[in-house]
């Protein structure tokens, strides 16, 4: 069992920054974010794969957010710059235990963290 815990979501205007973080009750083999705007699909942000050694972005972010994980403190975080009002929905941190260097089941999720982008 993993617990997550996300936390730094907030209100900001369009072009400003903010970092977010999620908590692992344990060590994780990969861990990522994944977003839900009100009446889309959850999309896959970002993601950290096998240990550290793979990361990969959906399209619409890249260049903007970086994903990072400190392992001896069990935290991942994203860091978002240059944010856009298409980026508001509600951040989730996605976790587990197993995985590979392309696949992780992502079989647990933390409670969600809103972020809200106003132009």
């Amino acid at each position: 069992q993993v617990q997550l815990v996300e936390s730094g979501g907030g209100s900001v205007q369009a072009g400003g920054s903010l970092r977010l973080a999620c908590v692992a009750s344990r060590i994780t083999s990969c861990m990522g974010w994944f977003r839900q705007a009100p009446g889309k699909e959850r999309e896959r942000v970002a993601a950290i794969y096998a240990g550290g050694a793979r990361t990969v972005y959906t399209d619409s972010v890249k260049g903007r957010f970086t994903i990072s994980r400190d392992n001896a403190k069990n935290t991942l975080y994203l860091q978002m710059n240059s944010l856009k009002p298409e980026d508001t929905a509600v951040y989730y941190c996605a976790a587990d235990g197993t995985g590979g260097y392309t696949w992780c089941p992502f079989g647990y999720w933390g409670q969600g963290t809103q972020v809200t982008v106003s132009s």
